[in-house]
Protein backbone atom coordinates (compact mmCIF):
# COMPACT_ATOMS: atom_id res chain seq x y z
CA UNK A 1 0.00 0.00 0.00
CA UNK A 2 2.49 2.51 0.78
CA UNK A 3 4.54 2.15 -2.71
CA UNK A 4 0.90 2.61 -4.43
CA UNK A 5 0.68 5.99 -2.24
CA UNK A 6 4.10 6.86 -3.55
CA UNK A 7 3.02 6.35 -7.16
CA UNK A 8 -0.03 8.18 -7.01
CA UNK A 9 1.72 11.28 -5.28
CA UNK A 10 4.41 11.05 -8.42
CA UNK A 11 1.62 11.23 -10.68
CA UNK A 12 -0.06 13.94 -9.03
CA UNK A 13 2.94 16.28 -8.43
CA UNK A 14 2.50 16.26 -12.34
CA UNK A 15 -1.05 16.71 -12.85
CA UNK A 16 -1.30 19.72 -10.29
CA UNK A 17 1.07 21.45 -13.26
CA UNK A 18 -2.07 24.16 -13.08
CA UNK A 19 -1.26 26.22 -11.00
CA UNK A 20 -3.10 29.55 -10.39
CA UNK A 21 -6.44 31.47 -9.38
CA UNK A 22 -8.81 32.45 -11.66
CA UNK A 23 -11.71 34.30 -11.62
CA UNK A 24 -13.26 34.58 -15.24
CA UNK A 25 -12.38 38.11 -17.16
CA UNK A 26 -14.94 40.46 -17.88
CA UNK A 27 -12.94 43.20 -19.29
CA UNK A 28 -10.04 43.14 -21.50
CA UNK A 29 -7.70 45.32 -21.80
CA UNK A 30 -5.97 44.75 -25.13
CA UNK A 31 -2.90 46.94 -26.58
CA UNK A 32 -2.06 45.66 -29.54
CA UNK A 33 -6.30 46.50 -30.83
CA UNK A 34 -5.71 50.25 -32.38
CA UNK A 35 -6.51 52.84 -29.85
CA UNK A 36 -7.74 56.90 -31.02
CA UNK A 37 -9.92 59.18 -29.92
CA UNK A 38 -13.61 58.30 -29.79
CA UNK A 39 -12.22 54.58 -30.27
CA UNK A 40 -10.61 53.88 -26.50
CA UNK A 41 -13.08 51.86 -24.64
CA UNK A 42 -11.98 48.45 -22.98
CA UNK A 43 -13.78 45.43 -24.44
CA UNK A 44 -16.13 44.51 -21.99
CA UNK A 45 -18.66 41.52 -21.68
CA UNK A 46 -22.54 42.71 -21.96
CA UNK A 47 -25.77 41.03 -20.73
CA UNK A 48 -28.23 41.04 -23.26
CA UNK A 49 -31.65 39.53 -21.37
CA UNK A 50 -34.28 39.26 -23.88
CA UNK A 51 -37.97 39.74 -23.57
CA UNK A 52 -40.61 38.22 -25.85
CA UNK A 53 -44.49 39.60 -25.29
CA UNK A 54 -42.82 41.59 -22.50
CA UNK A 55 -41.96 38.19 -20.50
CA UNK A 56 -37.45 37.17 -19.84
CA UNK A 57 -36.96 34.04 -22.35
CA UNK A 58 -33.80 34.31 -21.83
CA UNK A 59 -30.44 36.06 -21.81
CA UNK A 60 -27.43 36.40 -24.07
CA UNK A 61 -23.19 37.57 -23.91
CA UNK A 62 -21.80 39.63 -25.99
CA UNK A 63 -18.62 41.92 -26.26
CA UNK A 64 -18.72 45.78 -26.23
CA UNK A 65 -17.14 47.66 -29.25
CA UNK A 66 -13.55 49.64 -29.17
CA UNK A 67 -15.81 52.84 -30.07
CA UNK A 68 -19.69 54.47 -28.75
CA UNK A 69 -20.51 55.12 -25.21
CA UNK A 70 -20.16 53.47 -22.06
CA UNK A 71 -22.93 50.77 -20.76
CA UNK A 72 -24.98 51.13 -17.94
CA UNK A 73 -23.37 48.49 -14.83
CA UNK A 74 -26.69 47.97 -13.30
CA UNK A 75 -29.90 45.94 -14.29
CA UNK A 76 -32.83 48.16 -13.25
CA UNK A 77 -31.06 51.27 -14.65
CA UNK A 78 -30.94 49.63 -18.26
CA UNK A 79 -33.77 50.13 -20.74
CA UNK A 80 -35.74 47.71 -22.35
CA UNK A 81 -35.48 48.31 -25.89
CA UNK A 82 -37.38 46.78 -28.92
CA UNK A 83 -34.81 44.65 -31.28
CA UNK A 84 -35.91 44.91 -35.22
CA UNK A 85 -34.11 42.89 -37.90
CA UNK A 86 -31.70 45.77 -40.56
CA UNK A 87 -33.03 45.89 -44.29
CA UNK A 88 -30.26 45.40 -45.66
CA UNK A 89 -29.42 43.30 -43.14
CA UNK A 90 -25.29 44.05 -43.57
CA UNK A 91 -26.57 47.73 -42.65
CA UNK A 92 -23.87 49.14 -44.79
CA UNK A 93 -26.45 51.94 -46.71
CA UNK A 94 -29.16 53.76 -45.62
CA UNK A 95 -31.92 51.68 -44.19
CA UNK A 96 -34.59 51.03 -45.50
CA UNK A 97 -37.21 50.09 -42.79
CA UNK A 98 -38.59 52.80 -40.58
CA UNK A 99 -36.41 53.43 -37.08
CA UNK A 100 -37.71 55.31 -34.47
CA UNK A 101 -35.50 54.62 -31.36
CA UNK A 102 -35.48 50.58 -31.26
CA UNK A 103 -31.82 48.06 -31.39
CA UNK A 104 -31.29 47.18 -34.59
CA UNK A 105 -30.07 43.46 -35.08
CA UNK A 106 -27.30 43.57 -38.46
CA UNK A 107 -24.94 40.83 -39.96
CA UNK A 108 -21.27 41.49 -40.14
CA UNK A 109 -19.23 42.07 -43.20
CA UNK A 110 -19.48 43.92 -46.37
CA UNK A 111 -17.84 46.95 -44.09
CA UNK A 112 -16.42 48.52 -41.21
CA UNK A 113 -18.08 48.15 -37.68
CA UNK A 114 -17.93 51.91 -37.57
CA UNK A 115 -19.64 52.39 -41.17
CA UNK A 116 -22.47 50.05 -40.02
CA UNK A 117 -23.01 51.99 -36.33
CA UNK A 118 -23.08 55.35 -38.22
CA UNK A 119 -25.91 53.73 -40.74
CA UNK A 120 -27.71 53.06 -37.86
CA UNK A 121 -27.71 56.34 -35.59
CA UNK A 122 -28.05 58.35 -38.64
CA UNK A 123 -31.31 56.10 -39.16
CA UNK A 124 -32.63 56.48 -35.45
CA UNK A 125 -31.84 53.28 -33.77
CA UNK A 126 -31.08 53.55 -30.51
CA UNK A 127 -28.23 50.38 -30.55
CA UNK A 128 -26.81 47.71 -32.89
CA UNK A 129 -25.97 44.50 -32.58
CA UNK A 130 -24.31 42.73 -34.96
CA UNK A 131 -23.42 39.02 -35.61
CA UNK A 132 -20.43 37.48 -36.05
CA UNK A 133 -20.45 34.70 -38.62
CA UNK A 134 -18.21 32.42 -35.79
CA UNK A 135 -19.55 30.80 -32.70
CA UNK A 136 -16.63 33.08 -30.82
CA UNK A 137 -16.49 36.56 -30.03
CA UNK A 138 -14.96 39.25 -31.95
CA UNK A 139 -13.23 42.58 -30.69
CA UNK A 140 -14.80 45.56 -32.77
CA UNK A 141 -12.17 47.99 -33.33
CA UNK A 142 -12.06 51.13 -36.30
CA UNK A 143 -10.15 50.66 -39.15
CA UNK A 144 -6.92 52.35 -39.34
CA UNK A 145 -7.67 55.77 -41.82
CA UNK A 146 -10.61 56.48 -39.51
CA UNK A 147 -9.96 59.66 -37.39
CA UNK A 148 -12.76 61.48 -36.86
CA UNK A 149 -15.39 58.98 -34.51
CA UNK A 150 -17.96 60.61 -32.70
CA UNK A 151 -20.60 57.78 -31.84
CA UNK A 152 -23.26 58.21 -29.53
CA UNK A 153 -25.12 54.61 -29.93
CA UNK A 154 -23.56 51.53 -28.16
CA UNK A 155 -22.29 48.37 -30.45
CA UNK A 156 -22.08 45.02 -28.96
CA UNK A 157 -21.08 41.91 -30.91
CA UNK A 158 -22.92 38.90 -30.83
CA UNK A 159 -21.83 35.13 -31.56
CA UNK A 160 -23.24 33.48 -34.40
CA UNK A 161 -26.04 31.35 -32.48
CA UNK A 162 -27.51 33.74 -30.28
CA UNK A 163 -27.75 36.17 -33.22
CA UNK A 164 -29.36 33.28 -35.36
CA UNK A 165 -31.51 32.70 -32.18
CA UNK A 166 -32.75 36.40 -32.04
CA UNK A 167 -33.62 36.59 -35.82
CA UNK A 168 -35.85 33.38 -35.42
CA UNK A 169 -37.21 34.69 -32.61
CA UNK A 170 -38.19 38.63 -34.58
CA UNK A 171 -39.35 36.39 -37.35
CA UNK A 172 -42.30 33.99 -35.20
CA UNK A 173 -43.02 37.43 -32.70
CA UNK A 174 -43.52 40.93 -33.52
CA UNK A 175 -42.81 42.13 -30.26
CA UNK A 176 -39.07 41.43 -29.58
CA UNK A 177 -37.48 43.91 -26.89
CA UNK A 178 -33.79 43.03 -25.37
CA UNK A 179 -31.63 45.27 -22.30
CA UNK A 180 -27.98 46.16 -22.87
CA UNK A 181 -25.87 46.31 -19.51
CA UNK A 182 -22.42 45.26 -18.39
CA UNK A 183 -21.90 44.18 -14.65
CA UNK A 184 -19.15 45.17 -13.02
CA UNK A 185 -17.79 42.34 -9.97
CA UNK A 186 -17.96 42.88 -6.73
CA UNK A 187 -14.72 44.02 -5.03
CA UNK A 188 -14.65 40.79 -2.70
CA UNK A 189 -16.82 37.64 -3.33
CA UNK A 190 -17.67 35.15 -0.92
CA UNK A 191 -15.87 32.16 -2.98
CA UNK A 192 -12.81 34.32 -2.55
CA UNK A 193 -13.24 34.41 1.45
CA UNK A 194 -13.94 30.60 2.01
CA UNK A 195 -11.54 29.61 -0.89
CA UNK A 196 -8.33 31.05 1.48
CA UNK A 197 -10.06 29.41 4.11
CA UNK A 198 -9.73 26.13 2.36
CA UNK A 199 -6.16 26.42 0.86
CA UNK A 200 -4.93 27.46 4.51
CA UNK A 201 -6.92 25.25 6.55
CA UNK A 202 -5.72 22.08 3.92
CA UNK A 203 -1.78 23.33 4.58
CA UNK A 204 -2.68 23.58 8.57
CA UNK A 205 -4.49 19.60 8.22
CA UNK A 206 -1.73 18.48 6.29
CA UNK A 207 1.47 20.12 8.45
CA UNK A 208 -0.12 19.11 11.73
CA UNK A 209 0.08 15.60 10.76
CA UNK A 210 3.08 15.60 9.12
CA UNK A 211 4.97 17.25 11.93
CA UNK A 212 2.97 14.55 14.29
CA UNK A 213 4.21 11.91 12.30
CA UNK A 214 8.10 13.17 12.34
CA UNK A 215 7.49 13.41 15.92
CA UNK A 216 6.50 9.62 16.50
CA UNK A 217 9.32 8.81 14.32
CA UNK A 218 11.83 10.70 16.44
CA UNK A 219 10.89 8.88 19.22
CA UNK A 220 11.16 5.34 17.92
CA UNK A 221 14.36 6.56 16.77
CA UNK A 222 15.48 7.66 20.39
CA UNK A 223 14.27 4.44 21.72
CA UNK A 224 16.32 2.38 19.18
CA UNK A 225 19.22 4.44 20.36
CA UNK A 226 18.49 4.46 23.64
CA UNK A 227 18.44 0.19 23.78
CA UNK A 228 21.52 0.58 21.20
CA UNK A 229 19.46 -1.80 18.67
CA UNK A 230 22.22 -3.38 16.74
CA UNK A 231 19.51 -4.21 14.23
CA UNK A 232 18.33 -0.73 14.22
CA UNK A 233 21.76 0.65 13.53
CA UNK A 234 22.54 -1.26 10.58
CA UNK A 235 19.37 -0.47 8.80
CA UNK A 236 17.86 2.79 6.96
CA UNK A 237 15.00 2.53 9.76
CA UNK A 238 15.28 6.52 10.90
CA UNK A 239 12.29 7.68 8.37
CA UNK A 240 9.44 6.85 8.49
CA UNK A 241 7.98 4.12 6.30
CA UNK A 242 6.53 5.35 3.09
CA UNK A 243 7.99 8.97 2.63
CA UNK A 244 9.42 10.59 0.15
CA UNK A 245 12.18 13.11 0.49
CA UNK A 246 12.54 15.86 -2.42
CA UNK A 247 16.31 16.31 -3.56
CA UNK A 248 17.85 19.62 -4.91
CA UNK A 249 17.87 17.63 -8.75
CA UNK A 250 14.30 16.52 -8.16
CA UNK A 251 13.01 19.84 -7.32
CA UNK A 252 14.64 20.88 -10.82
CA UNK A 253 13.79 17.93 -12.63
CA UNK A 254 9.61 18.68 -11.03
CA UNK A 255 9.67 22.04 -12.76
CA UNK A 256 10.65 20.55 -16.58
CA UNK A 257 8.48 18.03 -16.26
CA UNK A 258 5.59 19.80 -15.50
CA UNK A 259 6.29 21.87 -18.15
CA UNK A 260 6.13 19.16 -20.49
CA UNK A 261 3.12 17.96 -19.06
CA UNK A 262 1.40 21.58 -19.52
CA UNK A 263 2.02 21.91 -22.99
CA UNK A 264 0.81 18.03 -23.78
CA UNK A 265 -2.45 19.64 -21.84
CA UNK A 266 -2.47 22.27 -23.66
CA UNK A 267 -2.10 20.67 -27.05
CA UNK A 268 -4.22 17.44 -26.57
CA UNK A 269 -6.91 19.21 -24.64
CA UNK A 270 -10.34 17.96 -25.62
CA UNK A 271 -13.32 15.70 -24.31
CA UNK A 272 -11.69 12.58 -24.20
CA UNK A 273 -8.73 14.04 -23.10
CA UNK A 274 -10.37 15.99 -19.76
CA UNK A 275 -12.25 12.35 -19.56
CA UNK A 276 -8.60 10.60 -18.83
CA UNK A 277 -8.02 13.31 -15.85
CA UNK A 278 -11.37 12.25 -14.91
CA UNK A 279 -10.55 9.11 -14.00
CA UNK A 280 -7.00 9.86 -12.63
CA UNK A 281 -8.15 12.88 -10.27
CA UNK A 282 -10.48 9.79 -8.73
CA UNK A 283 -8.04 7.79 -8.47
CA UNK A 284 -5.76 9.66 -6.29
CA UNK A 285 -9.51 11.23 -4.88
CA UNK A 286 -10.10 7.62 -3.40
CA UNK A 287 -6.30 6.98 -2.53
CA UNK A 288 -6.46 10.32 -0.40
CA UNK A 289 -10.08 10.49 1.31
CA UNK A 290 -8.77 6.61 2.22
CA UNK A 291 -5.44 7.55 3.75
CA UNK A 292 -7.53 10.47 5.65
CA UNK A 293 -10.16 8.62 6.87
CA UNK A 294 -8.27 5.86 8.12
CA UNK A 295 -5.86 7.74 9.87
CA UNK A 296 -9.01 10.15 11.42
CA UNK A 297 -10.86 6.69 12.93
CA UNK A 298 -8.02 4.96 13.78
CA UNK A 299 -8.07 8.06 16.49
CA UNK A 300 -10.91 6.80 17.79
CA UNK A 301 -10.85 3.38 20.29
CA UNK A 302 -13.83 1.94 18.82
CA UNK A 303 -11.50 1.70 15.41
CA UNK A 304 -8.08 1.01 16.80
CA UNK A 305 -8.15 -2.85 16.25
CA UNK A 306 -9.44 -2.56 13.35
CA UNK A 307 -6.72 -0.61 11.91
CA UNK A 308 -3.98 -2.55 13.56
CA UNK A 309 -5.23 -6.07 12.48
CA UNK A 310 -4.12 -6.68 8.98
CA UNK A 311 -5.37 -9.08 6.23
CA UNK A 312 -3.02 -9.92 2.68
CA UNK A 313 -4.97 -8.78 -0.10
CA UNK A 314 -3.68 -10.14 -3.45
CA UNK A 315 -1.69 -7.28 -5.61
CA UNK A 316 -1.98 -5.08 -2.21
CA UNK A 317 -0.07 -6.72 0.26
CA UNK A 318 -1.30 -6.32 3.87
CA UNK A 319 -4.24 -4.10 4.35
CA UNK A 320 -5.68 -3.56 7.39
CA UNK A 321 -9.39 -4.26 8.12
CA UNK A 322 -10.41 -0.35 8.02
CA UNK A 323 -9.26 -0.22 5.29
CA UNK A 324 -10.99 -2.99 3.63
CA UNK A 325 -14.04 -0.90 5.69
CA UNK A 326 -13.90 2.21 4.29
CA UNK A 327 -12.45 1.78 0.46
CA UNK A 328 -16.25 1.16 -0.69
CA UNK A 329 -17.40 4.16 0.40
CA UNK A 330 -14.12 6.29 -1.14
CA UNK A 331 -14.85 4.31 -4.28
CA UNK A 332 -18.45 4.97 -4.42
CA UNK A 333 -18.22 8.79 -3.78
CA UNK A 334 -15.45 9.15 -6.31
CA UNK A 335 -17.49 7.30 -8.99
CA UNK A 336 -20.61 9.26 -8.05
CA UNK A 337 -18.72 12.64 -8.54
CA UNK A 338 -17.44 11.45 -11.68
CA UNK A 339 -21.06 10.56 -12.91
CA UNK A 340 -22.61 13.52 -11.56
CA UNK A 341 -19.90 16.00 -11.69
CA UNK A 342 -21.88 18.53 -14.27
CA UNK A 343 -24.21 19.04 -11.90
CA UNK A 344 -24.55 22.28 -10.06
CA UNK A 345 -23.01 21.74 -6.25
CA UNK A 346 -20.81 18.90 -7.87
CA UNK A 347 -17.68 21.27 -6.85
CA UNK A 348 -18.53 19.72 -3.48
CA UNK A 349 -17.78 16.62 -3.67
CA UNK A 350 -14.60 17.94 -5.87
CA UNK A 351 -13.30 20.02 -3.15
CA UNK A 352 -13.41 17.05 -0.97
CA UNK A 353 -11.35 14.70 -3.15
CA UNK A 354 -9.00 17.08 -3.89
CA UNK A 355 -8.00 18.45 -0.41
CA UNK A 356 -8.30 14.73 0.99
CA UNK A 357 -5.41 14.14 -2.51
CA UNK A 358 -3.36 17.13 -1.08
CA UNK A 359 -3.30 16.21 2.41
CA UNK A 360 -2.29 12.96 1.60
CA UNK A 361 0.48 14.30 -0.42
CA UNK A 362 1.83 16.51 1.53
CA UNK A 363 1.82 13.61 4.40
CA UNK A 364 4.02 11.86 1.86
CA UNK A 365 6.36 14.03 0.18
CA UNK A 366 8.58 16.10 2.27
CA UNK A 367 10.98 18.81 1.79
CA UNK A 368 14.41 17.76 4.04
CA UNK A 369 15.83 21.52 4.29
CA UNK A 370 15.33 25.07 3.33
CA UNK A 371 17.59 24.39 0.43
CA UNK A 372 15.80 21.76 -1.23
CA UNK A 373 12.06 24.01 -0.26
CA UNK A 374 13.88 27.42 -1.86
CA UNK A 375 15.05 25.49 -5.28
CA UNK A 376 11.73 23.62 -5.73
CA UNK A 377 9.58 27.03 -4.99
CA UNK A 378 12.25 29.12 -6.40
CA UNK A 379 11.33 27.09 -9.66
CA UNK A 380 7.83 26.98 -9.30
CA UNK A 381 8.11 30.69 -8.75
CA UNK A 382 9.43 31.29 -12.93
CA UNK A 383 7.69 28.66 -13.93
CA UNK A 384 4.15 29.74 -13.11
CA UNK A 385 4.88 33.76 -14.01
CA UNK A 386 6.03 31.94 -17.59
CA UNK A 387 3.25 29.95 -18.26
CA UNK A 388 0.87 32.77 -17.09
CA UNK A 389 2.12 35.52 -18.92
CA UNK A 390 5.87 34.74 -20.73
CA UNK A 391 3.61 32.01 -22.67
CA UNK A 392 1.05 34.72 -24.07
CA UNK A 393 4.38 35.29 -26.65
CA UNK A 394 5.00 32.13 -27.96
CA UNK A 395 0.96 30.59 -27.92
CA UNK A 396 -0.86 33.43 -28.50
CA UNK A 397 -2.98 32.96 -25.46
CA UNK A 398 -1.85 31.63 -21.59
CA UNK A 399 -1.54 28.15 -21.79
CA UNK A 400 -2.06 27.76 -18.20
CA UNK A 401 -5.76 29.58 -18.19
CA UNK A 402 -6.35 27.31 -21.16
CA UNK A 403 -5.66 24.55 -19.23
CA UNK A 404 -7.44 25.21 -16.27
CA UNK A 405 -10.32 26.65 -17.90
CA UNK A 406 -10.39 23.23 -20.00
CA UNK A 407 -10.90 25.30 -23.43
CA UNK A 408 -11.75 23.32 -26.61
CA UNK A 409 -13.33 20.40 -24.23
CA UNK A 410 -16.65 21.31 -23.96
CA UNK A 411 -15.85 20.69 -20.01
CA UNK A 412 -15.89 23.40 -16.97
CA UNK A 413 -12.34 23.09 -16.50
CA UNK A 414 -9.49 20.10 -15.49
CA UNK A 415 -10.42 18.45 -11.85
CA UNK A 416 -7.04 19.11 -10.24
CA UNK A 417 -8.32 22.15 -9.10
CA UNK A 418 -10.47 23.57 -5.99
CA UNK A 419 -13.81 25.26 -6.31
CA UNK A 420 -16.50 27.12 -5.36
CA UNK A 421 -19.27 28.90 -7.32
CA UNK A 422 -19.24 33.20 -6.83
CA UNK A 423 -22.28 33.33 -4.74
CA UNK A 424 -22.80 37.69 -5.27
CA UNK A 425 -21.05 37.47 -8.52
CA UNK A 426 -23.57 38.93 -11.57
CA UNK A 427 -21.47 36.95 -14.26
CA UNK A 428 -21.56 34.06 -11.85
CA UNK A 429 -19.08 31.39 -12.68
CA UNK A 430 -16.38 29.72 -10.28
CA UNK A 431 -13.59 30.52 -7.80
CA UNK A 432 -10.27 28.39 -8.50
CA UNK A 433 -6.80 27.51 -7.15
CA UNK A 434 -4.79 24.96 -8.62
CA UNK A 435 -3.61 22.36 -6.24
CA UNK A 436 0.28 23.58 -6.96
CA UNK A 437 -0.70 26.51 -4.90
CA UNK A 438 -1.14 24.48 -1.86
CA UNK A 439 1.32 21.90 -2.53
CA UNK A 440 4.11 23.41 -3.21
CA UNK A 441 4.02 26.26 -0.24
CA UNK A 442 2.54 23.78 1.84
CA UNK A 443 5.42 21.18 1.83
CA UNK A 444 7.89 24.12 3.04
CA UNK A 445 4.75 25.20 5.77
CA UNK A 446 4.69 21.80 7.19
CA UNK A 447 8.79 21.43 6.85
CA UNK A 448 8.68 24.29 9.17
CA UNK A 449 6.25 22.85 12.10
CA UNK A 450 8.17 19.61 12.23
CA UNK A 451 11.17 21.53 12.67
CA UNK A 452 9.55 23.38 15.38
CA UNK A 453 8.38 20.33 17.55
CA UNK A 454 11.73 18.38 17.12
CA UNK A 455 13.35 21.30 18.35
CA UNK A 456 10.82 21.80 20.77
CA UNK A 457 10.11 25.59 19.89
CA UNK A 458 7.06 27.33 21.03
CA UNK A 459 4.69 29.02 18.50
CA UNK A 460 6.07 32.08 18.88
CA UNK A 461 9.61 30.74 19.21
CA UNK A 462 9.13 28.73 15.99
CA UNK A 463 8.85 29.25 12.33
CA UNK A 464 5.72 27.59 11.39
CA UNK A 465 3.26 30.55 12.37
CA UNK A 466 5.31 33.17 10.84
CA UNK A 467 5.47 30.86 7.55
CA UNK A 468 1.82 30.05 7.66
CA UNK A 469 1.33 33.98 8.36
CA UNK A 470 3.12 34.55 5.25
CA UNK A 471 1.44 31.85 3.02
CA UNK A 472 -2.13 33.32 3.64
CA UNK A 473 -0.80 36.81 3.17
CA UNK A 474 0.51 35.78 -0.10
CA UNK A 475 -2.58 34.07 -1.02
CA UNK A 476 -4.47 37.19 0.12
CA UNK A 477 -2.72 39.56 -2.06
CA UNK A 478 -3.22 37.08 -5.31
CA UNK A 479 -7.22 37.66 -4.63
CA UNK A 480 -6.43 41.39 -4.57
CA UNK A 481 -4.76 41.30 -7.81
CA UNK A 482 -7.14 39.30 -8.86
CA UNK A 483 -9.93 41.68 -8.53
CA UNK A 484 -7.77 44.92 -9.65
CA UNK A 485 -7.31 42.89 -12.92
CA UNK A 486 -10.99 42.09 -13.24
CA UNK A 487 -10.97 38.37 -12.94
CA UNK A 488 -7.77 37.69 -15.20
CA UNK A 489 -6.10 34.71 -13.41
CA UNK A 490 -3.29 35.33 -11.33
CA UNK A 491 -0.56 33.25 -10.84
CA UNK A 492 -0.27 33.13 -7.32
CA UNK A 493 2.96 31.55 -6.66
CA UNK A 494 4.04 35.19 -8.01
CA UNK A 495 3.19 36.07 -4.24
CA UNK A 496 3.11 33.40 -2.21
CA UNK A 497 6.66 32.13 -2.92
CA UNK A 498 8.33 36.20 -1.94
CA UNK A 499 6.45 35.70 1.23
CA UNK A 500 7.11 32.30 2.80
CA UNK A 501 10.86 32.43 1.31
CA UNK A 502 11.50 36.13 2.56
CA UNK A 503 9.99 35.37 6.40
CA UNK A 504 12.42 31.58 6.63
CA UNK A 505 15.31 33.34 5.54
CA UNK A 506 14.66 36.69 7.71
CA UNK A 507 13.62 34.96 10.58
CA UNK A 508 16.74 32.13 9.93
CA UNK A 509 19.42 34.48 9.89
CA UNK A 510 18.10 36.89 12.78
CA UNK A 511 17.55 33.87 14.79
CA UNK A 512 20.99 32.12 14.01
CA UNK A 513 19.38 28.80 12.87
CA UNK A 514 19.84 29.69 8.90
CA UNK A 515 22.37 27.60 8.58
CA UNK A 516 21.28 24.45 10.10
CA UNK A 517 17.62 25.00 8.33
CA UNK A 518 19.24 25.10 4.84
CA UNK A 519 21.82 22.23 5.40
CA UNK A 520 20.67 19.90 8.01
CA UNK A 521 16.87 20.73 7.80
CA UNK A 522 16.58 19.52 11.75
CA UNK A 523 17.50 20.82 14.85
CA UNK A 524 21.12 18.74 16.57
CA UNK A 525 19.87 16.23 18.95
CA UNK A 526 22.12 14.32 21.68
CA UNK A 527 22.51 10.89 20.96
CA UNK A 528 20.14 8.95 23.92
CA UNK A 529 23.13 8.15 25.64
CA UNK A 530 25.27 11.15 26.12
CA UNK A 531 21.73 12.22 27.24
CA UNK A 532 21.83 9.63 30.22
CA UNK A 533 25.18 9.93 31.30
CA UNK A 534 25.06 14.08 31.62
CA UNK A 535 22.40 12.63 33.75
CA UNK A 536 24.15 10.93 35.87
CA UNK A 537 27.05 13.03 36.13
CA UNK A 538 24.99 16.23 37.35
CA UNK A 539 23.93 14.78 41.04
CA UNK A 540 27.95 13.80 41.34
CA UNK A 541 29.35 17.41 40.39
CA UNK A 542 26.65 19.03 42.88
CA UNK A 543 27.62 16.45 45.52
CA UNK A 544 31.51 17.42 45.02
Amino acid sequence: MEESKIALCAIFLLILSPSLVYAGDIVHQDDKAPKKPGCDNNFVLVKIPTFIGGMEEMEFVGVGARFGPTLESKEKRANQTRLILADPPDCCSKLKNKVSGEAILVHRGNCSFTAKTNVAEAAGASAILIINYHMALFKMVCEDAEDDIDIHIPAVMLPQDAGTSLEDSIKKNSNVSVQLYSPQRPLVDVAEVFLWLMAVGTILCASYWSAWSAREAAIEQDKFLKDASEEYLNTEANRPGGIVEISTTSAILFVVIASCFLVMLYKLMSYWFIEVLVVLFCIGGVEGLQTCLVALLSCFRWFQHAGESFVKVPFLGAVSHLTLAVSPFCVAFAVLWAVFRRISFAWIGQDILGIALIITVLQIIRVPNLKVGTVLLGCAFFYDIFWVFVSKWWFKESVMIVVARGDHSGEDGIPMLLKIPRMFDPWGGYSIIGFGDIILPGLLVAFALRYDWLAKKNLRAGYFLWAMIAYGLGLLITYVALNLMDGHGQPALLYIVPFTIGTFLTLGKKRGDLKNLWTRGEPERPCPHMEELQQKQQPLQSSQ
